[in-house]
């Protein structure tokens, strides 16, 4: 399989290329040049599959030559060993919804899922490539601690990881910044997570800079984490019992990753009716995807704050195929979002769009009072991204299988179900003595030339 660019199809890239990069280097996103869609009678025939043995069948066609069949096997096998569930995930019935559970993971959150199987893949590369590689990434909470589990330790790899100083929750930060490992690196900046993906995005631009550390990154953008993800979508679907009636997703969503991992899973051929885009009330794609005005607006702390963004990177492949997959015109548009903060969806894009999505916002109260009645009615605590995702059912008349992606676990986020319910969610025993670890994180001022000079300083 080859990849090109949503800004230019003429060129093509290597999965390999695709992975390490992260980012095109014209700003665009990698996707595969074509898909193969799966018959009703090829994804019948994956239904018996354990967990790892279906991720091996999906990620194998997108990755080429990048390794054998067996030798990803092993990868798998080796990333999905440090879950607490046999089969990684697990499908809860709640009400007249069921709740996808994906935090079983070593740091409490659904990208872990993604995030072993990439720190495992850098350490296969590494080990035929005379080379260091820097990761840097920018992370709304979660996407930090996971990457930092999934690399911490690894030989010829540092990770750089950028948060917003005092916008996310404790347990999101200790579970970042109490490792011990010399690869990790984490950097609080003065700014919010916009800030934080805009400077490494600008890393990434400035060629020289980039080449010189030989940078790397493993944000949602990074084709690698989509496919994985699209797995457990295909392992949902096997794991409903009703197949006669359709099958809906409800995401709770800030950089249009994970829902666009379902997209893909539908693009593949799962026969997924609707995916609700679940936001807070930082609702950019909701208000794209309901009145057609993708517009920044100023971005507000919320008890959700992995939700706390205004530009969504992954929306970018959903523009390229609104455009017909003309790169040309997606650059256009991501110009023009670039310049003057928006980007009109026309009724002919947005009927093509509502096609697959539909879209929520929730606000505080309305996540503090699903919390509440999932607690009171099934005494059942949800993390406030998850009930987002829960509330955004109500919202919408979705009849059939209606299944909510629970994406951390609700320890994570302990001053809003302390406010929702008064109760604590604690830790996971083995994970309660990051609570009294020292911290080791650096904080920066929202200043490109400074975070290049610490992130200079420590790798020579």
């Amino acid at each position: 399989m080859k990849y090109i660019s949503t800004r230019d199809r003429s060129k093509t890239f290597e999965f390999s290329e695709v992975f390490i990069k992260g980012l095109a280097d014209d700003g665009g996103l990698f996707i595969p040049e074509t898909l193969h869609e799966y018959t009703e009678s090829e994804i019948s025939e994956f239904k018996e599959l354990g967990y790892s043995e279906l991720a091996k069948k999906i990620i194998h066609p997108f990755i080429g030559n990048f390794t054998s069949e067996d030798e990803l096997s092993k990868i798998i096998e080796k990333s999905y060993a440090v879950f607490r569930k046999e089969n990684v995930i697990e499908l809860i019935k709640v009400g007249d919804r069921s709740v996808l559970e994906l935090f079983h993971g070593p740091t409490l959150a659904f990208k872990d899922v993604a995030m072993q199987l990439l720190g495992n893949f850098y350490e296969y590369y590494l080990n035929n490539a005379n080379e260091k590689i820097n990761i840097v990434v920018a992370t709304s909470g979660d996407t930090g601690a996971a990457a930092i589990d999934a690399i911490k330790g690894k030989k010829n790899l540092n990770i750089f990881v950028l948060h917003p100083y005092n916008r996310i929750s404790p347990v999101q930060r200790k579970l970042m910044t109490t490792g011990k490992e010399k690869n990790v690196f984490n950097i609080a900046v003065k700014g919010n997570f916009d800030d934080c993906q805009n400077l490494v995005k600008s890393m990434f631009s400035d060629k020289e800079f980039s080449n010189q550390i030989n940078m790397s990154g493993v944000n949602s953008i990074n084709w690698a984490r989509i496919i994985a993800q699209s797995v457990y979508y295909f392992y949902c679907y096997f794991l409903v019992e009703d197949h006669k009636q359709p099958i809906n997703f409800s995401v709770p969503t800030g950089n249009f990753g994970d829902v666009y991992a379902g997209y893909l899973a539908k693009k593949l051929g799962l026969p997924i009716n609707k995916l609700i885009v679940a936001t807070n009330q930082n609702d950019i794609l909701h208000r794209a995807i309901s009145e057609g005005k993708y517009e920044t607006t100023h971005v507000s702390e919320t008890i959700s704050p992995s939700m706390d963004i205004q530009i969504a990177s992954n929306f970018e492949r959903l523009i390229y195929d609104l455009n017909d997959h003309d790169s040309s015109q997606t650059l256009d548009d991501m110009k023009n979002i670039k310049q003057n903060g928006q980007y009109i969806i026309n009724n002919e894009k947005l009927k093509k769009i509502n096609k697959d999505f539909l879209s929520a916002r929730m606000s505080e109260q309305q996540t503090l009072d699903v919390i509440k009645n999932i607690y009171e009615k099934f005494n059942m605590i949800l993390d406030p991204h998850t009930a987002i995702g829960y509330g955004a059912f109500d919202k919408h008349n979705l009849k059939g299988n209606n299944i909510v992606l629970a994406t951390a676990h609700p320890c994570k986020f302990p001053d809003a179900i302390l406010k929702a319910i008064n109760l604590k969610s604690d830790l996971p025993d083995e994970l309660k003595f990051i609570l009294d670890e020292k911290e080791n994180y650096g904080i920066i001022e929202n200043n490109l030339k400074e975070i290049k000079q610490y992130i200079l300083g420590k790798i020579k």
